[in-house]
């Protein structure tokens, strides 16, 4: 993904929800309400006032505006709650209106609701004082219709008019109809000024109400349908621990997921995880396979369906303007182009990354071992060659055994790892690095993909699996011969090679990445875990992006200082593979305790001040909240924490929980494993207890 904050002219700065044109606007204080393909961005009072705020619908901003205020009187919020993802409550004091004392007497409650397409808030005011009040109640409301990338580029749309009709506020244009009505209340309709009013008389103890709702028929299909609340693709989860933030965050992040589910219109049973909110509300390859890898002890049916949507757009020709290749999965896909503030033009569907076609074959191969359905499996084993070929001829495009990335047409994202901004990857000394890039978690990757894949066409009696492994090896023979560098404390990985195949001398938290995938040995394990559990890396909130001690390093910036909530789970789950549960720990507690500060919806990255610097850690202003692998990074935690590894195929189950320091006693229910259910239970001795398939032979607890 690519959010970078554009460059700000001097005297021009962002404050609350006033956008500078031309800027990125900021998100850290706007309240998101989420049904994807819907979501509602406010502020913490429940208003939509301009700038970012909006109720949006498939990548379309269709309100601008919509706020409730009482005529010549203060209303003055005093708490909102959000109730789950799709329902968020704002509760405000009318100020001096039936006051007989100094407490309040009258206040006004919304209940904000959202389906696709459909937005609806219950207001409600309340007379609780001793005296007869008369207030009128205005709603006022403007309508866009602008996109989602004109609303993240800081461009100013100019409102289109309202129409009356039947008592409701109607927008059109381009083929989009809003309309906004009341269920109650007979307001007096004022199109001009885009408003409803209404006549209040409340006796003592006497309550008022009334329903808005915003409907949107658009004539263009969405790109990804909504998943219908009964299609959640896994259920009943719970989790009772000794840390009520671990349980917070992982209810918030499951209940966030379901409202972040897409569906593929040309099979609905299939469903993915879209990005996230807001800029990322629809498929992306990377993200979308990270989150459902993530999410695989809570059952294989999301991974089977992101893997079945991403290989029907698996490239079949080549083409440089979206950097489609045979074989390789796509990054994103679009309603419409988009134009990025690095000098970028992406097409609506787009194949610029690196790591998403490896990744795809690392999914597969997890799915299978969590007991995806065999035939399943044998049906996307095309696909998995393929991609396997991709790595061998396009991801290696000069045949060096390495896997290396270049924008060929120059409109493209110039970086295209998962650190996909311009400046992410660059030389200690702050130098940026040259094209074409070779990153070092992408050897990884490959080698990850290239032992999976062959297991699976072994498995499965298909040929090619010696090939595979041949070719594994020689990457792993190439990476320790170009990556490994060395500075005062030691050997260590650059972070990628630059077109001249130097390597690129920046300490990056891409160490994580390598952990637990077969590419480094034991020493050089041992050597990376050193490395993220000191200081430079491990902020206690989790891992910075860049090492304080680089030159570019930056806590707010991008890629180049701040912390990744999915980028430290992941070094979590590779510390507790490659044997290193202590520093496992450190990282997993230091995440938690930065959940906290979000109450239990991790961003998208926050920034990498550090808990010797902050007591709680600061926003990254522009980040989205929720973000699907942020979310699923709950999972990917107590996964690691539990040590917990499934082989279906080869009928094992394994517990070992020596990384869930301070998260037990627990009991974590609504996993599932081959279609069937699964639990686990922690003690306070540290004995673990679990329920699983008889088909599996369990090693490291007893059957409950």
């Amino acid at each position: 993904m690519n959010t970078v904050v554009q460059g700000n002219p001097a005297g021009h700065q962002p404050l609350g929800n006033v956008v500078t044109e031309g800027l990125q606007p900021f998100l850290h204080d706007v309240c998101t309400t989420l049904y994807a393909p819907s979501l509602v961005l406010s502020r913490p009072t429940g208003d939509i006032t301009g700038g970012v705020d909006g109720f949006f619908h498939g990548d379309r901003r269709l309100l601008s505006r919509l706020s409730v205020r009482v005529e010549g009187v203060p209303v003055l919020p005093v708490s909102n709650t959000l109730t789950s993802a799709d329902r968020t409550s704002f509760r405000s004091v009318v100020r001096g209106v039936g006051e007989h004392t100094a407490d309040p007497a009258v206040t006004l409650h919304r209940v904000r609701s959202l389906e696709p397409g459909v937005l609806r808030e219950e207001l409600e005011i309340v007379n609780a004082g001793v005296q007869e009040i008369r207030l009128e109640v205005v709603v006022s409301a403007a309508g866009d219709l602008a996109s989602m990338n004109g609303v993240k580029s800081g461009r100013r749309s100019d409102p289109v008019p309202a129409e009356a009709e039947d008592g409701a506020l109607v927008w059109r244009g381009d083929g989009v109809r809003v309309r906004l009505h009341a269920s109650s209340g007979s307001p007096r309709t004022d199109a001009g000024a885009g408003e409803l009013r209404f006549e209040v008389a409340l006796a003592a103890r006497e309550s008022w109400r009334t329903d808005l709702e915003c409907t949107v028929t658009d004539t263009e299909p969405l790109r990804f349908p909504a998943v219908a609340r009964d299609a959640v693709p896994w259920s009943g989860t719970g989790l009772r621990s000794a840390d009520h933030r671990l349980d917070q965050f992982f209810a918030r992040s499951v209940g966030d997921l379901e409202r972040l589910l897409l569906s593929d219109p040309e099979h609905p049973e299939d469903q993915f995880l879209a990005a996230g909110s807001p800029w990322f509300l629809t498929l992306f390859g990377r993200d979308s396979l990270w989150a459902a890898r993530m999410l695989l002890p809570l059952g294989s049916d999301l991974a089977a369906g992101t893997l079945r949507t991403l290989a029907r757009r698996q490239g079949t020709t080549t083409d440089s303007r979206t950097d489609e290749q045979p074989g390789k999965i796509l990054h994103e896909v679009r309603r419409e182009g988009q134009k990025l503030n690095e000098g970028a033009s992406l097409p609506p569907v787009y194949y610029g990354t690196v790591d998403a076609t490896p990744l795809w074959v690392i999914l597969l191969h997890d799915a299978w071992r969590w007991g995806l359905d065999p035939e399943q499996v044998r049906d996307l084993l095309p696909h998995a060659e393929a991609a396997l070929e991709w790595l061998a001829t396009y991801g290696d495009a000069d045949g060096d055994g390495l896997l290396e990335y270049i924008d060929v047409s120059g409109l493209g994202l110039a970086n295209q790892g998962w650190k996909d901004s311009g400046d992410a990857i660059r030389w200690r000394d702050g130098r940026l690095a040259e094209a074409p890039i070779a990153l070092c978690e992408v050897q990884a990757y490959g080698y990850e993909a290239a032992m999976g894949g062959a297991a699976l066409l072994r498995a499965f009696g298909r040929p090619g699996a010696e090939r595979w492994e041949a070719w594994a090896d020689r990457l792993k023979r190439r990476f320790r011969e170009s990556f490994w560098i060395e500075d005062e404390s030691g050997r260590y990985p650059a972070v990628a090679l630059d077109a001249a195949k130097r390597p690129v001398d920046s300490v990056t938290s891409g160490f994580g990445h390598l952990l637990g995938t077969g590419l480094l040995d034991e020493e050089e394990s041992a050597l990376l875990a050193a490395r993220l559990a000191g200081p430079e890396l491990n902020s206690g909130f989790g891992l910075r992006t860049l090492s304080t001690e680089s030159t570019g390093f930056n806590p707010f910036g991008y890629h180049i200082g701040s912390i990744w909530p999915h980028d430290t789970a992941i070094a979590v789950h590779g510390l507790v593979r490659a044997g290193f549960p202590a520093e496992a720990a450190s990282l997993a507690g230091g995440l938690v305790a930065a959940s906290a500060a979000f109450d239990g919806r991790l961003p998208e990255l926050f920034a990498g001040h550090g808990s010797a610097v902050d007591s709680v850690p600061a926003p990254y202003p522009a980040s989205c909240r929720p973000q699907s692998w942020s979310a699923a990074s709950a999972v990917a935690l107590l996964q690691a924490a539990l040590g917990l590894e499934v082989d279906v195929p080869g009928g094992t189950l394994r517990i070992s929980p020596k990384a869930a320091e301070g998260f037990g006693p627990l009991r974590l229910t609504g996993l599932r494993v081959a279609g069937a259910p699964l639990a686990v239970s922690l003690d306070a001795a540290g004995q673990v207890r679990v329920e699983a398939p008889d088909s599996l032979t369990v090693y490291g607890a007893e059957r409950a």
